[in-house]
């Protein structure tokens, strides 16, 4: 690129240059880059346009102005991505949080506070599931991972009478807990770290086949100040014997024969393992359906999202487990069925 001389020309050339290369949004993309690297935004990035562009950010600059132009996200290249209002750390090692998921959130609250609207649920069995006491990977792997499970032996705390952990033995059974909300394939911890930063009184687990996006999670829940439990295994396998209420997961579903023919910033940038759900997209859904037995009891809110066309064959397997009598369908901001999710009142 020319020498520019003011921060205005600096973003119309770089729009322009991206735009050449066949970058979505070539003026946001410059945008974004642009207050990056001059560490300003919304007014004071505004009100600097007149000012010189400094040379000594010149470098880094162009740099990333090169690296949006062959595809990757600019999210990659600044290293975050807002998602609930809040700024969440985003690598290679994780998808990128879309802002249709912000509405998965919203439905798991909505629905968690009609199935309990004290907020708690019923006391069980206090003789310890396999896999409770033990805890596996999740509290070695919490503390590897930024101690990002830290106060989960406190787990517990603000219900009545609950300080046995589970498995301690004492009694038959124990008060009213908080509810357990599980989130498989946590990616960049956008759900969980967001609904323990919405729902502090709950007990929040992460689990992810990847370790490398599990440090990214684990980060980003040191971050926002939340205590998430976090667990490397398949699916539900880390959580066997957990008592769990509420399970969401943002699976990967895009059929493996349509990934060739994706966005390059998604197809060449964002991580195979977080978009390829077999061959029709579904096997996610299918195996998470299979695992459902590692748990004391299904879940009573369960909440899925999928792509393009799958909501009714994922409701059609929500309503042959059996377990949940009503199945609710939630479209996103486009009109396109985005997320199914299955209630047991």
């Amino acid at each position: 690129m020319s020498e520019v001389r003011s921060i205005r020309e600096a973003f119309a050339e770089a729009s322009s240059f991206l735009g050449g290369c066949g970058v979505a949004e070539p003026q946001r993309s410059a945008q974004l880059l642009l207050e990056q690297v001059l560490g300003l935004s919304g007014a004071a990035y505004y009100m600097a346009l007149a000012d010189p562009f400094p040379q000594a950010a010149k470098g880094a600059w162009e740099t990333m102005v090169a690296r949006r132009a062959t595809g990757e996200p600019v999210q990659y290249i600044t290293g975050e991505q807002e998602f609930y209002g809040r700024p969440f750390e985003v690598t290679p090692d994780v998808l990128i949080p879309r802002p249709e998921t912000e509405l998965l959130v919203e439905a798991i609250l909505r629905y968690s506070a009609e199935l309990w609207p004290d907020g708690l649920a019923p006391g069980g069995a206090a003789a310890g599931a396999a896999g409770e006491t033990q805890r596996g990977e999740g509290t070695a792997a919490g503390a590897q991972w930024g101690e990002a499970a830290a106060g989960e032996t406190q787990r517990g705390e603000g219900a009545a009478g609950e300080t046995q952990l589970p498995g301690s033995g004492a009694g038959h059974a124990r008060a009213a807990r908080p509810l357990t909300a599980v989130d498989i394939g946590a990616g960049s911890g956008a759900i969980s770290v967001t609904l323990a930063a919405e729902a502090p009184a709950w007990r929040v687990c992460a689990g992810d086949i990847s370790p490398a996006a599990l440090a990214v999670a684990g980060r980003n829940a040191l971050r926002h100040g939340t205590a998430v439990d976090i667990r490397l295994g398949d699916l539900l396998e880390p959580f066997a014997g957990l008592e769990t209420d509420i399970l969401v997961s943002n699976p990967p579903y895009i059929p493996g024969g349509d990934i060739a023919g994706l966005q390059r910033e998604v197809r060449d940038h964002e991580p195979r393992t977080a978009l390829d759900g077999g061959a029709d997209g579904l096997d996610p859904y299918r195996r998470m359906m299979e695992q459902l037995p590692l748990l004391p009891a299904p879940p009573r809110l369960v909440g899925f999202e999928l792509g393009q066309g799958q909501a009714e064959q994922v409701a059609a397997l929500l309503q042959a487990a059996g377990h949940w009598n009503e199945i609710v369908t939630i479209s996103d901001l486009a009109g396109i069925p985005r997320h199914v999710l299955g209630l047991a009142r």
